[in-house]
């Protein structure tokens, strides 16, 4: 009997170490941050597969959506509604560019990367309105900081 119970120990630990081996991580959706006015913060999350984002919408007025061009091959899209909170389960690795539609072309951006950013020419190339160009531009600079430090 003794015997059951510390397999049954053992094992219930051993599932609750699976289940924290994937991490949560959360971007507020901010009018104002200490990158400015109308961002998400962090803008950039580097993130293993199997991880979660949760979007907060610490502010009103915002949502949370993917850019078209922006995922990598077989990833899912996501539309979150105003006003709500959206987690999204990363799979595939990848660079994810997203957007507060209401406030894209004032640069309202982010990027989620699992993994290894194997898309992230492809991502690149995407075109965008505004100031969500330079703030792609800035967070890609920011991703190449990254991946040159870890080297």
């Amino acid at each position: 009997m003794k015997k059951v119970i510390v397999l049954g120990a053992l094992v219930a630990a051993l599932g609750f170490v699976g289940a924290a081996a994937a991490a949560e991580v959360e971007v507020k959706m901010l009018n104002k941050g200490t990158e400015g006015v109308m961002v998400f913060e962090p803008a950039l999350v580097k993130i293993n597969p199997g991880d979660t984002v949760k979007f907060v919408a610490a502010d009103k007025g915002h949502n949370v959506e993917t850019v078209d061009g922006m995922l990598p091959e077989g990833g899912q899209k996501f539309v979150g509604k105003v006003n709500e909170e959206l987690a999204i389960t990363f799979d595939k690795a990848g660079v994810y560019g997203y957007k507060c539609k209401p406030h894209y072309g004032m640069g309202m951006v982010g990027m989620v990367v699992v993994g290894e950013p194997t898309n992230a020419d492809q991502a690149k190339a995407a075109t965008h309105p505004g100031k969500a160009k330079q703030a792609f531009a800035t967070l890609f600079d920011k991703l190449a900081a990254t991946q040159t430090a870890a080297k």
